[in-house]
């Protein structure tokens, strides 16, 4: 795959996650980071419609490129998955849908020419991770033998991620309180699982950091723990659960310097600010509300990649809040709640920020 080097337009992308047609919506940013509605474009599949605050359970179910030029969808009611072209202006061109290799995909991670999908199957078809190569038109062709068994039949997987050389995917199981890793094969395919516990309950959304760090947000105890993963794909705990005092503590996002987390804690209107310490030790550092009313239940979140503003999925309400980052990640300032995007007041997810 080819690298734009020129620096890209920034914008933000959400899903509708509707049952007749799954759309993705596009926001430009502005250069303060406040939003703009531009276009709504067809997945060319559905999602569930289930009008619940979050609906698909997990983290990742919209994802670029690490290089910003293609989008990844999961069409949760199709059993697919979608590829689109992004160009400079923000336009989506629907380039592919295939099927995700099983029922209710939830979950999306690429690096390089690979993406993976985790399934969360459902009583007669059992949890999976299918795997794809990405062609450089963005099309994508399934790649024979990539799919593999999470750690039981009905794991819940909530969120798959690629570690930063691409030789790791760590898969939190939620059904089973496990971090399933998985060592990834030279063409593509997968050796595994190598079942983790995780420190605390109802593992749900991750993050590698460039150093390879894991973050992982558990909404057990509302939490975030780190660890370190060795070569074998056994994972080392840094920091074991640090609590937030929130409630429903399950998507987690970095700061482009690495050294702050943010968590969205849906069941009380939540952001936290964690700082992340030398060798990837986590401190609590304070909760901001997500909406000034305080019902809005956050789901997915993002940071720019200009490291200037958070943006949060607000699930109770289709808006999404806009906040600058502030003192290189210490602070967050709540500027915008977009309330005019034209998703699903309630039933959305999925969020994506370029």
């Amino acid at each position: 795959m080819c690298h734009h080097k020129k620096r890209l337009r920034g914008f933000v992308f959400a899903m509708t996650n509707t049952s007749e047609t799954n759309e993705v919506i596009v926001f430009r940013r502005g250069k303060n980071g406040i939003l703009t509605r531009l276009n709504a474009y067809d997945t060319g599949g559905s999602g569930t419609g289930t009008e619940i605050v979050d609906p698909l359970t997990s983290q990742g179910s919209l994802i670029l490129s690490r290089d910003g030029r293609f989008l990844f969808a999961v069409n949760a009611g199709s059993n697919s998955i979608s590829s689109f072209r992004v160009n400079k202006y923000g336009v989506l061109t629907l380039v592919d849908v295939e099927p995700s290799g099983g029922i209710k995909p939830n979950s999306l991670a690429n690096f390089h020419n690979l993406l993976y999908v985790t399934n969360a199957g459902n009583a007669t078809n059992a949890s999976n991770v299918t795997g794809f190569n990405l062609n450089s038109d963005g099309s994508l062709t399934p790649i024979i033998g990539s799919t593999e068994p999470l750690s039981t039949a009905n794991a819940q997987p909530a969120c798959i991620v690629f570690s930063p050389r691409g030789h790791k995917l760590v898969v939190s199981e939620l059904n089973n309180n496990v971090l399933s890793v998985f060592l990834v094969n030279g063409d593509g395919t997968l050796t595994g699982p190598i079942v983790n516990n995780s420190n605390g309950g109802g593992p749900f959304g991750s993050v590698f950091l460039s150093k390879g760090f894991l973050l992982v947000s558990e909404v057990g105890p509302n939490a975030l723990s780190s660890y370190i993963a060795n070569v074998y794909g056994t994972l080392n705990v840094i920091s074991g659960s640090v609590l937030n005092g929130q409630s429903a503590t399950c998507w987690v996002a970095s700061s482009k310097n690495e050294r702050f987390a943010y968590t969205s804690n849906a069941g009380n209107d939540t952001i936290t600010i964690y700082r992340i310490k030398k060798y990837g030790r986590l401190a609590v550092v304070a909760s901001v509300p997500s909406t000034p009313e305080g019902t809005a239940a956050p789901i997915d979140n993002g940071v720019s990649r200009d490291g200037r503003n958070l943006y949060v999925l607000n699930g109770n309400e289709g808006s999404i809040s806009v906040f600058r980052i502030r003192k290189s990640g210490l602070f967050l300032k709540l500027i915008q709640v977009f309330e005019d995007t034209g998703l699903p007041e309630v039933g959305a997810q999925g969020l994506s920020v370029r």
